[in-house]
């Protein structure tokens, strides 16, 4: 039996309480490392008060998903400790990354023929056309799961979904509201995830005492800190998060994510090329591996370790072709490529990407610009404690933007007046 962890109250809120709707916790549970940040709410930005992590077992995750819930709860309770310690204060509301192969994130299309055309679009017809679109979208990912998996069936569940355009007769339109016409195309984004992966991060956050607020596709939360809140933003860039098990990849047209892919290779895969080709232990070719871009390894052995990583990094770079060359449907590719996660701090990484013609057979207009995100780039969240420093934790800061948008979907009065938000209410999951 797991041992179910109780949060030290601080002289806070309790468990019979609500959870505070002023603080929130974002849980990027990493194959390599657990990152906890609890972040306090002030209006539409979140201020960064607490900072936790914890590193994880080989046999904790597997490919990005949890392979041993009671390893993975110890480690996330040692994370959540440190950030809670730091921050002062005990907090619950609680949201947690998900990523791996079988999560499934795209962009869905779906146009309809109204009956009446001169009568002016409501709500209520919206969410319609949305649970259309959003069945399609399960369809689909259900299709797309069973042929990966050699025709077995697998429970899928919405994680995500997000307004990316909406068409009325042809005319792109911010605010449908009001509007009169005959054919309507929506354009919606939707991650779904294997509800075996789901449960898993239920029952970890129910073993460490906490209220799981949303369980969130880690490319889209990566996305959601870029956009942030700003209803004009038209950022458009390739956004890769390169953890210890996978390579998530999102793609932000114009400010919405068009769509996410994910692989099974990341930092862990390049260990594993040293640990096999020098014949050492896997903790010893981490050392290695992160030393290889200093002066400390002699040169004859500094040969050997670039030669390892060069295999895997051969393997990984196909893998990012396959991904973004998935994404049919735009006409070209965002030239920049923004990277996080502790496995794009690997400088080999980092220079094939930005110096080889890995891209000259995917429709890029000109050659892509390649650099980290800063966490000074997220928007509306601020770092108040001097620790979160470098791109490591830009996909926590994701989970805290996308808690913040839970927390204002469910909060009927919060931006009344703004139909976008509206409408993203209708799409909290």
């Amino acid at each position: 039996m797991l041992k179910k962890f109780k949060r030290p109250s601080f002289g806070r809120t309790k468990k019979s309480e609500p959870a505070q709707p002023d603080h929130i916790i974002g849980l990027d549970i990493g194959t390599e490392n657990v990152k906890a940040l609890i972040g306090r709410i002030k209006g539409d930005e979140i201020e960064i008060i607490g900072v936790g992590r914890a590193h994880q077992h080989l046999a904790d995750m597997q490919a990005g998903a949890i392979a041993d819930i009671a390893g993975v709860v110890t480690n996330c309770d040692e994370a959540l400790d440190a950030a809670e310690k730091m921050a002062g204060v005990s907090v619950r509301g609680t949201v947690i990354g998900i990523a791996g192969e079988l999560v499934k994130g795209t962009t869905t299309t779906v146009k309809f023929t109204r009956k009446d055309p001169s009568k002016p679009l409501d709500i209520p017809e919206i969410e319609k056309i949305i649970g259309m679109v959003q069945a399609k979208a399960l369809g689909k990912a259900k299709q797309q799961l069973a042929w990966e998996l050699g025709g077995k069936e697998v429970e899928i569940r919405l994680v995500n979904s997000a307004l990316v355009s909406i068409t009325i007769d042809g005319y792109v339109v911010s605010s449908p509201m009001g509007f009169q016409g005959r054919d309507v195309m929506i354009q919606l984004y939707t991650a779904f995830a294997p509800l075996i992966h789901i449960g898993a991060l239920e029952r970890t956050a129910h073993e460490l005492d906490l209220d799981l607020l949303a369980v969130a596709a880690e490319p889209f939360a990566v996305a959601r800190s870029i956009v942030g809140n700003d209803p004009n933003a038209n950022m458009s860039a390739i956004l890769m998060d390169v953890g210890g098990g996978t390579t998530d990849i999102a793609i932000l047209n114009e400010g919405g994510v068009e769509g996410t892919k994910m692989f099974g290779i990341g930092g862990r895969a390049f260990t594993r090329s040293i640990e096999r080709d020098l014949s050492t232990d896997f903790d010893q070719a981490e050392i290695l591996k992160l030393a290889i871009d200093s002066n400390k390894i002699p040169q004859h052995k500094r040969g050997q370790i670039t030669d390892a990583l060069n295999k895997t990094l051969e393997v990984w770079t196909s893998g990012v072709e396959l991904a973004l060359g998935e994404f049919t449907k735009l006409d070209h590719l965002p030239h920049r490529i923004l990277l996080c996660g502790g496995g794009s701090s690997l400088g080999m990484l980092m220079d094939t990407l930005a110096e080889t013609r890995w891209y000259g057979g995917l429709p890029f207009t000109r050659k892509p610009v390649v650099e980290h995100i800063e966490p000074i780039q997220v928007t509306g969240i601020v770092d108040k404690t001097g620790v979160v420093t470098d791109h490591t934790y830009i996909t926590a800061m994701g989970l805290l933007r996308v808690g913040l948008d839970t927390i204002n979907q469910q909060n009927p009065d919060h931006n009344a007046g703004s139909i976008k938000e509206r409408i993203n209410r209708l799409l909290s999951v």
